[in-house]
């Protein structure tokens, strides 16, 4: 992350504050302001109570998540799921063993303890990813979870269902033992996608980030835990999951936009922190671009991924303007294809797909105003739009509010797509305003 930063800042893509910020919502509302004028990264050099700057939104726009893996941003998810299934290849190990660095250990309460929403209960930590090893096979994983400040000594971790780290501590409690585990603020630029990404339980989000990276990532023992980590991760928390204890944890607005309510969850002892030398603090301001679009952009190349397999003509997908709304554009080939279509995004994306629009090669699927016009123009709502009841989605849904699925066919009617030819106005790309306007 730190090279990538340099990177930024070398071009001027970085904003920088030097102007004394307080981590106790000031940051957060600093943070939300900037991103929604400029959309640029942010460095907080001096952050009240703590020695560490804090960069935020690194990761916040299409382009610099494309760039990071050195793909076409136009093309995402073709071109991500062709790196991400074994396409890519770091000719050799995943891993190799670092050099050794100075590293500094401190105490939790010294990193900058930041408080986002107005309701949050705690200072959170939001850009740490969970590594951790299955306690039977041994397969690492990343993740991320939010994560309570309590003390130097604990946090307590939303760990969802069915998220594979929950599935590793279920495993560990079984066994009557902790699961260790660290997190790691400012890892590996790949792995900030991978730990995102909804890869194969069987599969290490870790060396699928070499393989983005194309070259093996360095590894490091901790001090504390039996684990590796990348080497050049800024801090690594190092402690472990208590077995069968569950703990209060929240209110905290998540990325939805709403509190999610107080609850037990699980609770990580904390036993050291390491940070290497002029530590970076890496921040995500929940339900920013920098952590839906992160979500967004694995859903869809998930779903791209299947249908292709499945169905023909599949050109793109998107999740826009929230990561339940599934777009799929695709080129029709046959009468009921577009149904076919929908029904097998359900299949695809059985969680986040709630609403599911497909549309013609002629849409800008990254313009709502041109889906909305697909839509508005070439579906009739009695006849392409299908609603499937009670039918869950998001999992963590216990009042059923997301239940439900809505299909809209806004594609051309199969046997009058010459009837349904866009409008264009000649010579439209061929016109310099500057030739007819002054200061244009």
């Amino acid at each position: 992350m730190r090279n990538y930063i340099a990177r930024l800042m070398e071009r001027g893509d970085l904003l920088v504050v030097d102007k004394e910020v307080d981590p106790f919502h000031e940051l957060a509302a600093v943070t939300h302001a900037a991103q929604k004028r400029w959309g640029k990264p942010i460095l907080f050099n001096k952050v009240k109570g703590t020695r560490f700057p804090v960069v935020t939104n690194v990761y916040g726009s299409r382009e610099r998540l494309a760039e990071i893996i050195g793909i076409d941003a136009a093309d995402f998810c073709r071109q991500w799921s062709n790196l991400a299934n074994l396409g890519g290849s770091v000719g050799g190990p995943a891993f190799v063993q670092s050099a050794d660095e100075e590293l500094i250990e401190c105490k939790l309460s010294e990193l900058p303890l930041i408080t986002y929403s107005d309701r949050d209960a705690a200072p959170y930590f939001t850009s740490a990813m969970f590594i951790a090893k299955d306690p039977e096979t041994g397969v690492g994983n990343l993740s991320y979870h939010r994560s309570m400040f309590v003390s130097d000594q604990e946090l307590r971790c939303r760990l969802a269902p069915r998220h594979h780290l929950t599935i590793y501590h279920e495993k560990a409690e079984k066994m009557g033992r902790p699961l260790e585990a660290a997190m790691l603020i400012g890892a590996p630029s790949t792995s900030f996608l991978t730990a995102a990404a909804p890869l194969p339980y069987d599969v290490d989000e870790l060396e699928v980030a070499a393989r983005l990276k194309g070259s093996p990532i360095a590894m490091r023992k901790c001090k504390h835990i039996d684990l590796e980590v990348p080497a050049d991760t800024e801090i690594v928390i190092e402690g472990r999951f208590l077995p069968n204890e569950r703990r209060p944890e929240g209110p905290f607005g998540e990325f939805m936009g709403y509190y999610v309510p107080e609850g037990p969850n699980a609770v990580f002892e904390v036993l050291g922190v390491t940070v290497r030398k002029d530590a970076v603090f890496h921040s995500i301001l929940c339900g920013s671009a920098e952590e839906v679009l992160t979500l967004e952009l694995s859903v869809s190349a998930n779903i791209y991924q299947r249908l292709s397999a499945a169905l023909p003509g599949i050109l793109d997908v998107t999740c826009q303007p929230f990561v339940n709304h599934a777009i799929v554009k695709m080129d029709t080939q046959f009468e009921g294809h577009a149904r076919q279509v929908m029904l097998a995004t359900i299949g695809a994306e059985p969680i986040w797909a709630k609403i599911i629009t497909v549309v013609d090669p002629d849409v800008n699927i990254y313009d709502m105003d041109d889906v909305m016009w697909a839509t508005l123009t070439r579906c009739r709502p009695d006849k392409d739009m299908l609603i499937i009841p009670e039918t869950p989605s998001f999992y963590r849904d216990e009042q059923k509010d997301h239940w439900g699925r809505l299909l809209i066919d806004a594609t051309k009617p199969f046997h009058r797509k010459p009837e349904f030819e866009r409008k264009k106005i000649r010579l439209a790309d061929q016109i310099n305003l500057s030739d007819w306007f002054d200061n244009a």
